[in-house]
């Protein structure tokens, strides 16, 4: 064997064996057709050196084929009794002398291929009984193929869409204002990630695809060339969003590094693990000491935000929409709100809400001491023209302003 089998492979394999000594045949194999190749997939074989995994040949001469299109039975004891299958190939090499070829059917109906068992001698005694046997068997050799058909589907799909998507820059990127809830007052943007609409499906998901196919780190390097590219058309800083895993590569650094990093608070979201904390703080260290501020992103809508928080010290934290919306007619959501402020202004921690959108959150916000925030209430995501001068070109950074707590 060239290469280990994986699991599903392994399993297969199985069912070939099965297949092989059950039959009392010299080889059992999988083949995919992909209409114009056949491929053999797994192969179970008492004579490897005629039969390998690996070998392709063209599928319009295989056997398989000529069973497909009914111009062979699909159990055949002798070739010899056929003269459409001594013209062949599998006839003179390998020689095979005896057959049973059935389709593997995926649950939608899509030929996949073929489970087959040959032998190099004539067998009177292979009989449609055999043919039921072998029916069983390639079923459940379906079923143990058909995840990673769909899987691979659905990479392709994936790779379809974003392939001409990286290939023109990376994803439209627009402004959000963030704005002081004291003087209501703009400081800052959000650089946010826009997709094409016919994908039909949030960025957070866009992104997650990238990265089940490879891509992700790509498109989020991207994306964030494309928030930098806007710091010279607007005032105050531009908070710009990286997954933990991102930042770790050498190329976001390299990135980083070239931009003013005193204009920039860079967003963690909550939602993404980190994996290891010591090399998310080595990497991070350089870059906050060349004035980058961090931020953890989306607090409250999961439970990994107090490790991120504690471990990482971040310069701001955002409040996730879903704790946030409401908040001014639901004691509860304003109680949980009250406890992060408390919280992060006690570790010297400033504290943006997300996804403000009426004038009640927005006097409940303020009352409770929440010292930024973002949302349709202050201005729908835009191009840079679209935002309204700010207040003081500044960072929401405890490190170089008092918090101010206005109550109404």
């Amino acid at each position: 064997m060239s290469r280990e089998r994986s699991a599903a492979e392994q399993q297969i394999a199985d069912l070939l064996h099965t297949a092989r000594k059950s039959l009392r045949l010299s080889v059992a194999f999988l083949s995919r057709l992909d209409g114009t190749t056949q491929h053999l997939e797994v192969v179970d074989t008492s004579v490897p050196f005629l039969f390998q995994e690996g070998h392709q040949q063209k599928q319009e001469v295989t056997l398989c084929q000529a069973v497909l299109d009914e111009k062979l039975p699909q159990v055949i004891p002798n070739l010899k009794d056929f003269p459409e299958a001594m013209k062949l190939p599998a006839a003179r090499m390998p020689r095979l002398r005896s057959y049973v070829s059935v389709p593997v059917t995926l649950s939608d109906g899509s030929l996949y291929g073929t489970f087959c068992a040959a032998g190099l001698t004539s067998d009177k005694d292979l009989t449609t009984r055999d043919k039921a046997l072998m029916d069983v068997l390639a079923s459940a050799a379906a079923v143990i193929i058909e995840p990673e058909v769909r899987s691979q589907e659905r990479r392709v799909e994936i790779a379809g869409r974003l392939d001409p998507l990286i290939a023109a820059g990376g994803p439209t990127v627009v402004l959000q204002p963030i704005v002081d809830l004291s003087t209501g007052h703009r400081v800052g943007a959000e650089a946010l990630s826009r997709f094409p609409g016919d994908w039909g499906m949030p960025p957070d998901v866009c992104f997650a695809e990238a990265h089940s196919v490879g891509e992700g780190h790509r498109l989020e390097l991207l994306a964030l060339e494309r928030a930098a590219s806007l710091l010279d058309r607007v005032d105050g800083y531009v908070a710009m969003n990286v997954s933990p895993a991102t930042l770790l590569t050498p190329e976001c650094g390299a990135l980083l590094r070239r931009l003013p990093l005193e204009r920039i608070l860079l967003e963690l979201s909550e939602h993404d693990p980190v994996e290891d904390y010591a090399a998310l703080t080595a990497a991070l260290a350089p870059l906050r000491a060349a004035g980058l501020r961090l931020a953890i992103d989306d607090v409250g809508a999961g439970f990994s935000s107090l490790r991120h928080i504690v471990v990482t010290a971040p310069d701001v934290i955002k409040v996730d929409r879903s704790i946030v919306a409401g908040l001014d007619t639901d004691p509860v959501l304003a109680k949980l709100v009250a406890s992060l402020v408390e919280f992060a202004h006690g570790c010297d921690v400033r504290v943006v809400a997300e996804g403000v959108e009426t004038a009640g959150e927005h006097v409940v916000l303020r009352n409770l001491g929440v010292d930024y925030g973002q949302g349709w209430y202050f201005g729908r995501p835009g191009p840079p023209e679209a935002l309204v001068d700010v207040a003081a070109p500044r960072i929401p950074s405890p490190r170089r302003e008092a918090a101010a707590v206005v109550e109404v």
